[in-house]
């Protein structure tokens, strides 16, 4: 066998697996993972994001009341940024930047749905030099309003410590920490920090679970509650 014929079957090789790859992490094991576990989803929470494939997500652990505008210029004052839509440069760039190890402040996060659509906001503070590790958290409006009629909006907030394989498909994911109160807890003192919460309330969430598992076989534990924020000017003596 020629040195080109060689080449050739090594890249034939190498196709045939990545379909492999992609038939059985993208196809197969979903729907396998679903009817494994159709119980478990349907006893579900409501207070939990799902995957594109139904698979519970991340628990709903946070909320802020404000217009869509001052969800983005709270965050804006609080050091984070606006994720990017997911698309084929901006995919390109994420990896780039786990592999370089190079800062992507903006980079995409996977889509989750609460309430049958996909996150309308998503932010994220980098840690260390890549998108490898980050805070982050998405926001869904919600069709409840806060007390001064401005919009509910629901959110999801964990810490990527790392990419990697999914648990349940292979599929190619940011694989969470544990601890999600602590990344709550993070989220809202940053916007306090930075002036833009009035004041908190909690409301209850996914309840509280010591043997959670994300989308990606992620574990989890939580206190099951979610901790609402108020945007608006910073009274004296405000705060809740």
């Amino acid at each position: 066998m020629t040195r080109r014929r060689k080449i050739r079957a090594s890249l034939s090789v190498l196709a045939a697996g990545l379909i492999a790859y992609l038939l059985v992490s993208y196809f197969l094991l979903p729907e396998f993972w679903i009817f494994r576990d159709r119980s478990r989803v349907d006893g579900f929470s409501s207070m939990v994001s799902t995957t594109e494939q139904d698979i519970p997500g991340d628990p709903i652990n946070v909320g802020l009341v404000g217009s869509r505008e001052q969800v983005i210029r709270a965050f804006a004052a609080a050091g984070w940024d606006p994720a990017d839509k997911i698309t084929l440069r901006s995919s390109v760039d994420i990896g780039l930047s786990v592999v370089l190890d190079r800062p992507d402040l903006d980079a995409p996060v996977s889509p989750l749905f609460f309430e049958g659509r996909k996150q309308d906001l998503a932010f994220e503070k980098p840690v260390g030099n890549s998108a490898d590790e980050r805070n982050h958290v998405r926001f869904w409006q919600s069709k409840q309003t806060g007390a001064d009629g401005n919009p509910l909006w629901l959110g999801s907030a964990s810490f990527d410590r790392g990419v990697g394989f999914s648990h349940d498909t292979g599929q190619i994911t940011h694989h969470i920490g544990p601890d999600l109160d602590a990344e709550r807890n993070l989220v809202m003192s940053d916007l306090q920090k930075a002036g833009q919460v009035s004041s908190t309330y909690e409301v209850p969430g996914i309840g509280a679970t010591k043997t959670g598992r994300n989308g990606g076989g992620d574990p989890y534990f939580t206190d099951g509650k979610a901790l609402v924020g108020v945007l608006g000017p910073v009274t004296v003596g405000g705060g809740g």
